[in-house]
């Protein structure tokens, strides 16, 4: 029994003796480069588009605005409205960066009852994501691609294919940084 006391007595000392380092909370996180590449991102934004006949709906322009903001130093909120064929839309999206990942990460919800998911890379001037969605019964890959055209505009390019060889425009247009607000 003293021995077994002692036991309790010796890991009771050990467990003072850990040094106060080791005690002390871990340090906040700290955004990285590609956190800040999404910077580019922040501000008002006039978009317009043209949306191809298919299994996204019957096609037609579009228009709308982006009001994107940062969310800490770590994400990119937007409050998307617009209109077009298929009558008025909004959604919020939130961009990031998964560094266990190595990839960007796009996350949106919008009224005709999508939720969407992406991961995107950056070569340059040109971001790229790719995701899964099902679109009436059938699975479709998308490839979603934003060319910066300078610090006030970006062209961009929606396709789909079926197969993840064959690619079909989808929608494409651009967007415009607006000034002042």
């Amino acid at each position: 029994m003293k021995r077994f006391a002692a036991g309790i007595l010796a890991a009771a000392f050990a467990a003072v003796a850990i040094p106060a380092t080791a005690q002390q909370p871990p340090e906040m996180p700290k955004p990285g480069p590609e956190h800040k590449k999404l910077s580019y991102f922040v501000g008002h934004w006039k978009t317009e588009g043209d949306m191809k006949p298919g299994p996204m709906g019957p096609g037609g322009k579009f228009s709308g605005t982006d009001d994107c903001k940062w969310l800490g130093e770590f994400f990119v909120t937007c409050s998307t409205n617009g209109s077009g064929s298929m009558g008025k839309i909004s959604g919020i999206g939130v961009m990031g960066y998964d560094a266990a990942k190595k990839a960007y990460t796009w996350n949106g919800f919008n009224s005709m009852g999508e939720n969407e998911s992406a991961a995107g890379t950056v070569d340059g001037k040109t971001w790229t994501y790719t995701n899964e969605n099902t679109m009436g019964g059938k699975t479709y890959k998308g490839r979603y691609t934003m060319v910066e055209q300078g610090a006030d505009a970006y062209t961009y390019k929606l396709e789909m294919s079926e197969d993840g060889k064959n690619w079909m425009t989808a929608m494409e247009g651009k967007s415009t940084k607006v000034a002042g607000k």
